[in-house]
């Protein structure tokens, strides 16, 4: 492994590829195995979650290299520490503390979501089964990618992938 660390624009690619796989494999797994269309029809998710068919969810994968350009430059200033050993766990729990357990509103499975919202507590843990594991995900992705740039397969298999999750829901929405 180098010591090297990544330019803002390595970053930003690197991060919003990664991000996207990420989120996309980790919500096509849970929106399976935890039955999202069920789940979001309750009628307390319903008032406030769009139904998996609604053309902005099927979009959903469009929008995420956005964060993932949100991501890196949050990223970027802490290179030096999320790039070096063990760094990728620094990352994730980042992304996990700030972004999932702490955010400053009262999103379904933070602190403040269980505190101020009227969402069942269980349903908002369960959520973390798939946010969790995207945050450590994305962070493992991202970190070995950046301190392997010499493996060039690398590139060509996550920008293939990358290309498929955003002409799946293309596709989609102009067949549907």
């Amino acid at each position: 492994m180098n010591d090297r660390q990544p330019g803002l624009l390595e970053l930003i690619v690197k991060t919003s590829v990664s991000h996207t796989m990420s989120y996309f494999l980790m919500g096509l797994i849970a929106s399976t195995s935890l039955n999202y269309a069920a789940r979001f029809a309750r009628p307390e998710m319903i008032c406030w979650m769009r139904q998996l068919d609604d053309p902005l969810v099927m979009a959903g994968p469009l929008f995420q290299p956005i964060r993932g350009v949100i991501f890196a430059l949050a990223f970027y200033p802490l290179r030096e520490i999320v790039f070096k050993k063990r760094g990728w766990l620094v990352m994730g729990w980042l992304l996990t503390a700030l972004g999932i357990l702490s955010t400053f509103g009262p999103a379904p499975g933070s602190v403040e979501g269980m505190i101020y919202t009227v969402l069942p507590i269980l349903g908002q843990i369960t959520g973390w089964l798939e946010v969790v594991p995207q945050a450590f995900l994305l962070s493992a992705l991202l970190f070995y990618w950046v301190k392997h740039p010499e493996k060039r397969w690398l590139n060509w298999v996550l920008g293939i992938g990358f290309v498929l999750i955003l002409l799946l829901p293309i596709l989609g929405l102009l067949i549907g």
